[in-house]
Parts: structure tokens; sequence; C-alpha cells
């Protein structure tokens, strides 16, 4: 079976607005679609920035969400490639974003040939942000 390419991310959130409002305004992702009441959820949206998509919803009615955390199995961290790591550091900064994971009590740090930074969306999901794939 070939892939041809991800298509897209389903994050699921317990604070919706807060979680929409972090990837609308601090990563520029365009609401696509925002529909109310979708199968037992309060909010099914897709949103999208470039060729990447992420779908959000809220967790079903009656069911609780567990906290994110950096020892579970399965994916840990999301991480988008820009053009220039500083710029963006720079410009979420701007928007007034301050939540941003450090080392070495760095915010923006050298890994593997290149520098990085991360966030934390309001739903906990890790957020990378780097300018070379650094494979």
């Amino acid at each position: 079976m070939l892939l041809q390419k991800l298509h897209h991310v389903c994050i699921q959130t317990g604070r919706y607005r807060e979680s929409l409002g972090f990837y609308r305004d601090m990563l520029g992702f365009t609401v696509l679609k925002e529909t109310p009441d979708f199968h037992d959820r309060e909010y099914n949206t897709w949103l999208q920035n470039g060729s990447f998509l992420i779908e959000l919803q809220t967790v079903k009615a009656g069911r609780e969400l567990s906290a994110w955390s950096p020892r579970q199995s399965g994916p840990v961290h999301l991480c988008f490639l820009v053009d220039d790591v500083r710029e963006a550091l720079a410009e979420l900064k701007k928007k007034g974003y301050r939540d941003f994971k450090t080392r070495d009590g760095a915010e923006l740090y050298r890994v593997e040939g290149g520098y990085l930074f991360k966030v934390k969306a309001p739903e906990g999901t890790e957020i990378e942000i780097r300018d070379y794939p650094g494979v």
C-alpha cells in the first residue's frame, strides 16, 4: 500500500474555544467548516493551513478526556516546518503567546543541526516549529 500524503490530524479538546483560537489566531489556520451538535459532540471543526488539515472536535457528551502526557503511547507532538524559525517565534510573541517549552532556559534551541521551539496548545498538544527537516 502506497500512502499518498497525510490528510489530517484529529485533535480532541475539552477547551474548544481556546483551542480554536490558538490554531486560528496563533498558527494561522482558517476555519473551513464548523459543525455544532455533531454525533454527540458539541463541535466538530475543520481547520486548514496550507495543505495541512486539523479536525478539531469536542469530547462526546457524557465522556471525560485524560490529560496529555509525554509518557503516553502514540503521537507525542506535531511538527510544522517554517521558512524562518526565529521569525515564527517572534511572530507568536508579537501575537501574545507566552507558553513556550524551554530547554536549559532557552525558548529556541539547537537540535541535530538546526533550531526549533515548542509550544503547548490549550488542549495540551505539543507543537514543534522548526525550519529544517532534521531527519
